[in-house]
């Protein structure tokens, strides 16, 4: 179907890639990987005739139909959905034929074009284009409304539409998950699961590309290597071969120790037991993804904060959003621990939640109440854009802090992967990947308490990703976090608040639940026959006090679970002191008696409260 033969490429004086040879054939989904830089986006430029190759072929037969989604914003004020008919050229070639013979009144060459319109299902096409906007997240009012305006992610988007009403053998998709929030990420995988053509897909989100690809073309020392299977089963060869290199291996043990400590650590905490299901295997998956990685240029910690507060951060009856509220009546409060990630579909009001908790807009109603030292780090879909471009990542992390020197500075910034002169670059030579690196740079340096975080995973690798999920996991303050992608959601948070009509409530389940509930939803795809929608039945709603009566023992649960925490640290400290040779010296040290009596006392009262929060959680899962 495609087939490439000892291809070679250079930008300038860069080799990006030689005798890269691999075949697509009919029906196949592949994704294509690799670091940023290696040529990714060329190759497809290559296929599409935008770049000409230096060495090798790229072979095709000529009625081979690709179709490719365009990075560039369109700025026509023809309508969204007209915008997104038209990415079907047969379609719009013989609509333009049917006015034109139809102010010509040529009645019999009329109705041959209308048999060539029902033979390409044109008269359900303008549904099929309505429903594409309903699944990437686009409202019926936005049907009629120009392109011009929509915001530039929301025009992505709009492009994204325009690909997948093509007609084609072929489709070639770049990071379509960029801008696009959760619900519409789960939709777009059903799409592609039901699509009949050949795939090859760039995406950094590795859930995605489980779901979607069943083969790899992985691009790295200037070539491709085909793996089959899934970006897990790609994942587990890598972490073979790595494996079996020394250092590699003791470095891969090191990571996967610290990642089970998480998990033993956080499981005790779940709240429904398949969640604490949900994370033993997320720990299965972290060994693989752990050896995959130990090999990343990316190893960073946050650090601890100086100082905390409990509670950090605390919203009451507070009404949010700009003129007029998109969230009622919010109480939330954020305490030293607490790891939340926000659920709802796009609009719903997350970011305005987030932006609120932030300070960044005030609130119409309500009280916000910052702890005496809270040092939140707030990170932003629009963070990249406020570094300053004419400054370098050195300048940024000095301005935080004169006291900090230049090797102190140039340490902390190799970790995200700037040595050397790039430390000293003006920011406006970086790409989006590095700016987005050096923005998490710049909220790791500030020691927060509390991080608040909105999509932080744009423009950043995989390597990038997992090396910001161990450092998440380490993170000793509290979190409250916007992300698309799952790996980082279900390695790093504990509780899901979901964002919906208005309200912030506790989820009750994990992000498997949270799928169910999208589908159930029907904002999932809908398949169209014969140009009727098939849509899928809502599941009954469970009553009204069940809600009640489970927020109440989440809540009971979460105060067994702070005390728990508070006596362990007491023990601890405790059994610290009985640890130190010194204290045995003195017979009968009364010191000595009381610390024993200590230890004895806070053994029993963690076991009480131990009781106390599996009969909770198990009157919660009854529910």
């Amino acid at each position: 179907m495609l087939s490439l033969t000892n291809l070679g490429l250079r930008r300038g004086a860069l080799l990006l890639f030689e005798e890269v040879t691999f075949t697509i054939h009919q029906g196949k989904r592949v994704g294509l990987i690799g670091a940023n830089g290696t040529g990714k986006t060329s190759l497809f430029q290559l296929i599409t005739g935008d770049l000409e190759a230096d060495l090798g072929s790229l072979d095709y037969g000529s009625q081979l139909r690709i179709a490719h989604m365009k990075q560039e914003v369109a700025t026509t004020k023809e309508a969204a959905v007209d915008y997104i008919l038209a990415g079907d050229t047969a379609l719009t070639r013989i609509s333009n034929q049917i006015r034109k013979v139809e102010l010509e009144e040529n009645y019999h060459q009329l109705a041959e074009l209308h048999e060539q319109l029902d033979s390409i299902d044109g008269y359900s096409a303008r549904a099929r284009a309505e429903q594409l906007m309903i699944g990437l997240g686009f409202s019926q009012d936005d049907f009629d409304k120009p392109v011009t305006m929509f915001s530039g992610g929301w025009r992505i988007r709009l492009n994204l539409g325009r690909t997948l009403m093509q007609p084609s053998d072929l489709l070639l998709l770049d990071e379509p998950t960029n801008h696009l929030d959760l619900d519409a990420i789960l939709w777009l995988a059903n799409w592609i699961k039901q699509y009949k053509g050949a795939l090859l897909l760039i995406s950094h989100d590795r859930e995605f590309l489980d779901e979607c690809v069943e083969g790899i073309a992985y691009l790295h020392n200037k070539n491709i290597e085909l793996f089959k299977g899934n970006y897990s089963q790609f994942e587990r060869v890598k972490a073979a071969r790595l494996a079996e290199q020394q250092s590699s291996y003791l470095k891969q043990q090191r990571e996967i120790e610290h990642m089970k400590d998480f998990v033993r650590r956080f499981r005790a905490k779940a709240t429904k037991a398949r969640q604490a299901q949900s994370r033993l295997k997320a720990l299965e998956r972290l060994e693989i993804i752990s050896a995959a990685h130990v090999d990343s240029p990316f190893h960073f910690t946050i650090p601890r904060a100086e100082k905390t507060s409990d509670p950090l951060l605390t919203l009451e009856m507070a009404d949010l959003g700009y003129d007029d509220p998109v969230l009622r009546q919010v109480r939330l409060s954020l305490h030293p621990g607490d790891r939340f990630g926000l659920l709802g579909h796009n609009g719903a009001g997350k970011s305005t939640l987030v932006k609120s908790l932030s300070g960044e807009i005030p609130l119409i109603a309500g009280v916000r109440s910052e702890g005496t030292n809270l040092k939140p780090g707030y990170f932003s879909q629009h963070q990249v854009d406020d570094l300053n471009l004419n400054q370098s990542a050195f300048d940024h992390i000095q301005s935080l802090d004169k006291l900090y020197r230049e090797q102190e500075i140039r340490r902390f910034l190799g970790s995200f992967n700037f040595h050397g002169d790039k430390v000293k670059e003006p920011v406006e030579t970086f790409s989006g990947g590095e700016k987005a690196r050096l923005a998490l740079a710049i909220i790791a340096s500030s020691k927060p308490n509390l991080l608040l975080m909105d999509e932080p995973t744009n423009h950043l690798d995989m390597d990038m990703r997992q090396a910001l999920t161990v450092a998440l996991q380490s993170f000793t303050g509290a979190i409250l976090l916007i992300s698309h992608d799952r790996h980082l959601l279900t390695n790093t948070i504990n509780q899901f608040l979901l964002v919906d009509s208005g309200t912030v409530k506790f989820f009750d389940g994990d992000l498997n639940d949270y799928r169910t509930k999208v589908l159930a939803q029907g904002t999932m795809p809908q398949v169209v026959e014969s140009g009727k929608a098939q849509v899928q039945e809502p599941k009954a709603q469970r009553p009204r006090h069940s809600h009640k009566v489970a927020r109440q023992l989440r809540t009971k649960i979460g105060t067994l679970e702070k005390r728990l925490e508070r006596l362990q640290r007491k023990l601890s400290e405790v059994e610290d002191k009985l640890a130190k040779s010194d204290i045995y010296v003195v017979h009968d040290n009364p010191d000595l008696q009381n610390l024993i009596r200590d230890q004895i006392s806070l053994q029993q009262q963690i076991q009480d409260v131990e009781v106390q929060w599996m009969t909770l959680n198990t009157d919660l899962e009854a529910i």
